[in-house]
């Protein structure tokens, strides 16, 4: 798997907004976190299993999303 189907994969191209903004934007702080958590979570405990290193990477790019935003506050 290549970084952008880790970072931009493409079957969320072509929209005006990106998913993970708008999902951030519909949100509390708390349920962005919540969020987040839950997909480090679902990725770091399935990556033996299904995606391997790019289920690593994924959970690493939505702990930096994470970072990011409680960096906000």
């Amino acid at each position: 798997m290549k970084d952008e189907k880790i970072n931009q994969p493409s079957h969320y191209a072509g929209t005006q907004i990106e998913t993970i903004k708008y999902i951030e934007d519909k949100l509390s702080v708390s349920g962005f976190e919540g969020y987040c958590v839950g997909n480090i979570i679902k990725y770091v405990s399935r990556y033996r299993f299904k995606g391997g290193i790019d289920d690593l990477k994924k959970a690493a790019w939505y702990l930096k999303r994470l970072i990011k935003t409680m960096e906000k506050q």
